[in-house]
């Protein structure tokens, strides 16, 4: 965990956040929070992914910090039983709150705030390479291999445990057509090429288990 605030702390004062003490209190806040019991999925595992594969193809972006700042953010705020996209909406405002106080330029902030929501259906212009990296990220899993994208499915299912079965199925489904839906699933160049046809494999595969 050290070394992962230690991360945070490189990215909020690259990024220009003027106020140590405030920072280190976000991320110990940020962290705390990525390590709610009731998640399974989205815990400091995929965080550390979605900052790895931001880290690696840092040069595609504009204002890589930023991105690494909205990695910290996009799911800070997590309750699966939250309907349409208030998790990403209420952890975009966790993000202006944290980072304001850290003392960043309110530009940041609000780009922090915009790449986050971004988060909640992956739909990014092609002209933003920021939000195609972030979201790139977030989306690696979809494309591992079939054992470690089956114990994603596994996990996200365990944090819709509340959900009865014929309905997480109908609503699983949905958001695998979603993303089978999108012009394309990844816009780095490189992860593209690499990614979109396991991507669409693995995606395929569990929309048909869910809906035979």
């Amino acid at each position: 965990m050290t070394e992962l605030l230690a991360r945070w702390r490189t990215a909020a004062r690259a990024a220009g956040a003027a106020d140590p003490a405030s920072v280190d209190a976000a991320g110990a806040e940020l962290l705390e929070r990525w390590r709610e019991p009731h998640r399974r999925y989205h815990t400091v595992t995929h965080l550390t992914a979605v900052l790895d594969v931001i880290d690696r193809h840092a040069s595609t972006a504009s204002r890589p910090d930023l991105v690494r700042l909205a990695a910290w953010c996009h799911d800070a705020v997590y309750d699966p039983r939250a309907p349409g996209d208030r998790n990403e909406r209420a952890s975009a405002a966790l993000a202006d709150a944290l980072l304001t106080r850290s003392g960043l330029r309110s530009d940041g902030v609000a780009e922090v705030g915009r790449l986050v929501l971004l988060t909640a259906g992956h739909v990014v212009d092609p002209a933003d390479a920021d939000g195609a990296l972030l979201c790139d990220a977030d989306l690696a899993v979809l494309a591992a291999p079939a054992a470690k994208y089956d114990r994603y499915a596994t996990a996200i299912r365990q944090e819709y445990a509340h959900v009865p079965e014929p309905d997480y199925r109908a609503g699983r489904a949905r958001v695998l057509a979603s993303l089978l839906s999108l012009p394309t699933l990844y816009r780095v160049p490189e992860l593209a090429t690499r990614w979109t046809t396991p991507a669409r494999t693995n995606l395929t595969r569990e929309l048909t288990h869910l809906t035979r």
